[in-house]
């Protein structure tokens, strides 16, 4: 069987991020800018690779001020650690178009083995003839263990900003046709 690279399709994709704020909400951010590749052995993506990279300059959470803080040295220090990177070392198929993508996350200069969830949403073919498939990709990671670990306590002893941030992705990915 025969190695299919696939590429991004952005127009179609998104990044966002989630993390307690005073314990008692939520806050939602995303990532504007990333890029994503991925092999299959023909439309199996069981034991096939994904690597992704998602720029850090790019974080919104509709909040200036914050975004801000988000790339200064208290966060991600994006001036110095402009990318958060992927790189799958196996895929396992769970059963039922689910799989677990394991490999290496890096954020700042921490890099962890960590394990994302995906399912499988399909294949498809576009109007322009594109073959396509599609993820919904999801994770929970503490970050102090990648160092993001600013935090502060309200006058009323509440905690800022919670260690675990969820993270999701809907991703579709286009087939890469040799020139």
């Amino acid at each position: 069987m025969s190695t299919t690279s696939w590429a991004l399709d952005p127009s179609h994709s998104e990044i966002q991020f989630k993390v307690k704020h005073l314990v008692i909400s939520t806050v939602t951010g995303h990532f504007g800018a990333f890029s994503v590749s991925a092999t299959s052995e023909g439309n199996n993506f069981e034991g096939g690779t994904v690597a992704f990279s998602i720029e850090v300059a790019s974080v919104t959470t509709n909040q200036e001020k914050r975004d801000v803080h988000l790339k200064s040295a208290e966060f991600f220090s994006a001036d110095k650690y402009p990318a958060i990177t992927f790189a799958s070392t196996t895929i396992m198929a769970k059963g039922n178009d689910k799989y677990d993508i394991v490999g290496y996350l890096t954020i700042k200069d921490v890099t962890t083995p960590f394990t994302f969830e995906a399912e499988f949403g399909g294949y498809a073919t576009d109007v322009y003839g594109n073959n396509k498939v599609g993820f919904e990709v999801s994770g929970i990671l503490s970050r102090a263990a990648f160092g993001l670990v600013w935090d502060s306590i309200t006058e009323a002893g509440s905690i800022v900003l919670g260690d675990e941030i969820k993270l999701s992705a809907n991703i579709q990915l286009a087939e890469v046709v040799p020139a």
